[in-house]
């Protein structure tokens, strides 16, 4: 494993072709979305056509490496029923679809025959793996870089063993 991690926006940046991401956990304790999940669990819903109030960074980056051609493809194995957490990143999809992304969910209920890497994941075109490491309740401890070609090569293969068994976005229900 690589030690210096760069930013996410950097990484997304110098990709050509594809980045896909993998979420496998049920809830997220990421201290810059507590404000936005305490805000939805109390009510809060973003108005999708009015952009200038939820539209970020992270946004602008994946919007961007689309207009330069790379597909960005996200993948959440989720429990059932979801937990408040999940409910909330499903409020939220249509954001990442505005951005580019196509996003597509999994029941975990569906994947126990298949070999899914134990942490969430970026792959950036089939060369660098960016993991995500969590604690127990959720949050985030540190982003670890993997570019051997054989730990890439079985990661991208079980990212596309769920992508093809996923439901797309606008056909999961919540």
């Amino acid at each position: 494993m690589l030690r210096k991690v760069p930013p996410f926006a950097e990484l997304l940046a110098g990709c050509h072709r594809s980045a896909v991401h993998l979420e496998t956990r049920d809830v997220y304790g990421v201290e810059e979305e507590d404000a936005d999940f305490a805000a939805w669990r109390a009510g809060h819903r973003y108005d999708l056509d009015d952009r200038s109030s939820w539209w970020n960074g992270f946004h602008q980056s994946i919007a961007d490496a689309v207009t330069r051609g790379v597909t960005v493809r996200r993948a959440r194995i989720v429990s059932e029923p979801a937990s408040d957490y999940i409910r909330y990143e499903h409020s939220y999809t249509p954001q990442n679809l505005a951005a580019g992304e196509a996003v597509r969910w999994l029941p975990r209920r569906l994947a126990s025959d298949l070999l899914i890497s134990g942490n969430d994941l970026w792959i950036f075109d089939d060369r660098l793996i960016r993991f995500s490491l969590f604690a127990g309740d959720g949050r985030f401890v540190a982003d670890v870089l993997e570019d051997a070609p054989d730990v890439v090569k079985r990661h991208a293969e079980a990212f596309e063993a769920v992508w093809e068994r996923a439901i797309p976005h606008e056909n999961y229900r919540i």
